[in-house]
């Protein structure tokens, strides 16, 4: 019981202090971060995120079930997280520009017209809000299915999360500071963001007392919906950002680290 009680407050920690963190280093410490800086933080806690799939969540996986069920899970993470992102997509989307190619980290989070309008800035904010929101959610699966198994596991991929989560704090912060929002108003508003981390752990714990099964399928799901979001998402759009492979190649540096870390 008292390791259930852990995990759940590991995943709140990963989401709601590691987005907190995020927008305050953007907020009050650093008020704009670049976007060169945002593309290379966020591209190397990619590749922890990759680490934390290759080398935790499939491995442990496999160990409970067999490969079908493994793939059927990662799959299945894959098209959630596709469908959620086309619906956000869709809503965002207006016949005077089109979202399906981001040249801004505004844009990736679906909060293009936050600059230019910040008329609009509640509106988008809202929307960008949901867009990490709902990112947050298979990743606190990940952590309280994984905790529920080997509470180790779950401590290790609530430490990368919450890595992962300081840089993508940071992205979400800074078009919201530039609508004008109060740098502390921003601070907690990123900090809410990470708060269905806490909802995934809730539920992760939940499918992990059922059985097996179910464990495999909510580590690989969540694995699956991890990898999309980085190579559907961060990594084509950093890209065309940058310009360059800089984002591949800082991607490529976390993912050796995540390795390492996994070892320890």
């Amino acid at each position: 019981m008292i390791n259930i009680i852990n995990i759940i407050l590991f995943s709140a920690v990963a989401g709601i202090l590691g987005m907190g963190l995020g927008g305050f280093i953007s907020a009050v410490l650093m008020r704009r971060p670049s976007e060169r800086m945002i593309c290379c933080l966020l591209s190397f806690a990619a590749g922890v995120m990759v680490s934390i799939v290759c080398f935790g969540l499939v491995p442990e996986t496999l160990e409970l079930t067999n490969p079908f069920i493994c793939t059927l899970g990662l799959v299945m993470g894959i098209v959630v997280i596709m469908v959620l992102n086309r619906v956000t997509d869709r809503i965002t989307e207006t016949k005077e520009e089109n979202l399906k190619i981001h040249h801004t980290h505004e844009e990736l989070y679906h909060a293009s017209g936050i600059i230019k309008n910040p008329s609009k800035m509640i509106r988008y904010g809202l929307l960008m809000f949901a867009a990490i929101a709902l990112h947050n959610v298979p990743e606190g699966i990940a952590i309280g299915a994984g905790g529920i198994y080997d509470f180790n596991l779950g401590v290790l991929i609530a430490a990368m999360i919450a890595f992962h989560n300081i840089p993508e704090g940071m992205a979400v912060a800074a078009p919201l500071l530039a609508g004008g929002i109060n740098r502390w108003k921003v601070v907690f508003l990123t900090s809410l963001a990470g708060g269905t981390t806490l909802l995934g752990g809730l539920i992760g714990v939940g499918i992990g007392n059922i059985s097996d099964l179910a464990v495999a399928l909510s580590l690989s799901s969540a694995g699956g919906a991890m990898l999309y979001i980085v190579f559907g998402e961060i990594l084509p759009q950093f890209t065309v950002m940058t310009k360059s492979r800089t984002a591949s190649i800082v991607t490529l540096f976390g993912i050796i680290v995540g390795f390492l870390v996994t070892l320890i």
